[in-house]
């Protein structure tokens, strides 16, 4: 597990604050559209987490397709 991270530490810092900022942008909405502090705090947490993760596998496949579009480029 830590090899992991140390390999994806710039993916998983970003994916880190996109998390906190999405939770943010989240509450403010849930809460200005049901006015409950609760549901918006459950709401808040709920989606983002779920974000995050998906996030996280789409910064690594676009990194993939990057580097197959490199590859071939070196070669030429």
């Amino acid at each position: 597990m830590a090899a992991f991270a140390r390999n994806n530490l710039p993916t998983l810092k970003k994916t880190g604050s996109y998390y906190v900022m999405h939770i943010l942008v989240a509450a403010a909405v849930a809460y200005a559209v049901t006015g409950n502090l609760l549901m918006s705090l459950t709401l808040s947490l709920l989606e983002p987490t779920v974000q995050a993760f998906a996030f996280f596998f789409h910064e690594k496949a676009w990194q993939r397709i990057a580097l197959r579009r490199a590859v071939p480029a070196a070669a030429a």
